[in-house]
């Protein structure tokens, strides 16, 4: 229950009587302080300072001179897959203290609220808007409750919403202080591209930035960090610093530390290598190429395909093709022997398991096991050098529920990376490890992940990426194929199709950057190194959808090696060490005169 004050007829005569009073004793008092004024404590509210200020998930906020609000600029923001499009801050506040905030938005199923109140959290929304509608609420800060965080956002699938003028007014917070500098960096888990970093923490930080040879390359909010996409053998320099909203503190002493060995299992692969597609267990209209007529060109041959028994068995088998679809095809002795005379000058062979009509589920571990002694006899019964990976269609799909790509729980995703490692383990370091997967299982997952937070989603969206991340240390090469794809967006939030420079820039710069999952910036699938990586390219018209022309490949390869020919796309950074080409396949580059294969030579002066 609320105390009131007296009745007011009685107020004038209690206020004379006690002035009186103090009169008489000889007594001086001051009034009672006044109550911190309300203002306004929400920074660029307007906009009129780009995104200052602001944090929006998954790139997703952008500033527009129209529609507006009030003054120049306003708030676009638009949800993707998973990301509602929020945009947020976070503003110092006394406890115990009444706040209200208010913005004008537009569009559809917009929200305004405050989180971390100390009492109750507040939201309030507008299911439709097509014109400016003000949103306000208000709350109490809890009685320890220093700082809260404003926000507002779109909901899933829904179009892009506008926010302008949001404003908190409420009572000023005690002045924030740039926290310290942290203490104590120090290297922890040490791998062939990753180093584990922890400090101790400065109080006040609100979130640290961590600093590989003077530039930022993470942030985060606790008191560790791996950063990742280093090269092996390298010693490598970092520093810490601490953040909250008066700024960032300075660096803290750098640490050291060098990375192992390792990256692919010392693959022996030239600085640029051409990886292609060798039709040695079945016949099409490309031609069949034997084994010891594959021109010198070629660095890896990838041997296609490997196919199950069944598509759950993991019983995994290879044959020649037979003379009755191939006349020309060599017998097995001669193909083994022409193996070894390719890997004598250098080249890599490798069974590819998969294709298109190799569908491989390991739902099982007893699958699992079929699979790592199958493919191990192919590999000995051969003598190859490793495993390409080149799952397509339905035998990579997410469980509803299995959400985080860091820490998958489906049982085919599982059991795989638990069979390639066993794989890698036997061979060792040596062991050739590739992966082929489609932009669907891979770059989608910048938009969509299974089959999302609440069901619904394609479950094979983006289904590549844990197995990618589980197995980047021991991955050799990435060729993602840029080709039978549907338009992809980008880092720059744009959709790209196939057939140009565009798609193979944007696509292979999200793998060379990084990129959220789903939008979430708390899920963040880390960059592969540049050696890791290939673009992947049909070899001819004939070969599959998205054939580009070799000037349209050299302007690719301009602009993320060199930065030149980017065309409208900014890339997040260059990469002269990016490892080269893949086509489908070697047997359709012969039929089209080794156009992609001598455009490579070209290229890179081979």
């Amino acid at each position: 229950m609320e105390r009131t004050g007296p009745p007011a007829r009685f107020s004038g005569l209690l206020a004379a009587l006690s002035a009186a009073l103090l009169v008489v004793g000889g007594l001086a008092v001051s009034a009672p302080a006044a109550a911190a004024a309300d203002t306004d404590l929400a920074r660029n509210g307007g906009f009129e300072a780009g995104l200052d200020g602001w944090s929006c998930t998954g790139g997703s906020g952008a500033v527009v001179s129209t529609p507006t609000h009030g003054g120049t600029s306003a708030l676009k923001a638009t949800p993707a897959g998973s990301d509602n499009a929020e945009c947020s801050q976070t503003v110092t506040v006394k406890p115990d203290s009444t706040y209200t905030l208010s913005a004008w938005v537009q569009g559809s199923y917009v929200y305004l609220g405050a989180s971390g109140t100390g009492t109750t959290d507040v939201s309030t929304w507008t299911p439709s808007s097509p014109g400016w509608t003000q949103l306000t609420t208000t709350f109490r800060t809890g009685a320890a409750t220093t700082s809260v965080k404003i926000y507002t956002h779109g909901w899933y699938g829904t179009p892009t919403y506008y926010a302008d003028d949001l404003t908190l007014v409420g009572p000023g917070g005690d002045p924030v202080a740039i926290p310290a500098t942290p203490a104590g960096p120090r290297a922890g888990t040490i791998t062939s591209s990753s180093v584990a970093l922890s400090w101790t923490g400065s109080t006040g930080a609100a979130g640290y930035n961590v600093y590989q040879g003077g530039t930022k390359v993470l942030s985060v909010t606790g008191t560790s960090a791996t950063v990742t996409g280093l090269a092996a053998s390298t010693a490598y320099s970092f520093q810490v610093t601490a953040t909250n909203s008066a700024g960032e503190s300075a660096k803290s002493a750098a640490v050291t530390a060098t990375t192992t060995a390792g990256g692919g299992g010392g693959s022996g692969l030239p600085a640029h290598a051409l990886v292609g597609y060798l039709h040695s267990s079945f016949a099409n209209g490309s031609g069949y190429t034997r084994m010891a007529d594959v021109p010198d060109s070629w660095d890896v041959i990838d041997l296609a395909f490997g196919e199950p028994t069944s598509v759950t068995s993991g019983d995994i088998r290879f044959s020649l093709c037979p003379v009755t679809e191939c006349p020309n095809a060599e017998s097995v002795a001669e193909f083994k022997a022409a193996i070894k005379a390719k890997q004598a000058a250098g080249k890599k062979v490798l069974i590819s398991i998969g294709g298109q009509n190799g569908q491989v589920q390991l739902s099982t571990t007893a699958a699992r096991d079929t699979f790592v002694s199958s493919v191990s006899k192919i590999i000995d019964d051969y003598g190859l050098d490793g495993l390409d990976i080149d799952f397509e269609g339905h035998s990579l799909s997410l469980n509803t529920g299995d959400t985080d790509f860091r820490s998958p729980t489906t049982p085919v995703i599982v059991n795989l990376i638990s069979a390639v490692k066993t794989l890698k383990a036997k061979y060792g370091d040596k062991f050739v490890l590739t992966m082929a997967p489609e932009t669907f299982f891979v770059q989608l997952g910048y938009q969509y992940y299974g089959s999302g937070p609440w069901g619904g989603q394609d479950p094979r969206a983006g289904a590549y990426l844990p197995v990618i991340h589980a197995l980047r240390d021991d991955l050799t090469l990435l060729h993602v194929q840029d080709y039978n794809s549907g338009s992809i967006m980008g880092l720059d939030n744009q959709y790209h199709s196939m057939g140009g420079a565009d798609f193979h820039i944007a696509m292979t710069d999200m793998l060379l950057t990084g990129f959220p999952v789903a939008g979430d910036t708390t899920k963040v699938f880390p960059a592969l190194r540049p050696d890791q990586v290939s673009i992947g390219l049909p070899a001819s018209t004939q070969a599959g959808n998205g054939y580009t022309s070799p000037s349209e490949v050299n302007k690719a390869l301009n602009c993320l090696t060199k930065k030149a020919d980017c065309g409208s796309y900014a890339t997040h950074g260059t990469w002269p060490g990016l490892r080269g080409l893949m086509t489908w396949s070697i047997n359709w580059d012969r039929f089209n005169n080794g156009e992609f294969s001598k455009n490579f030579d070209a290229y890179f002066g081979g």
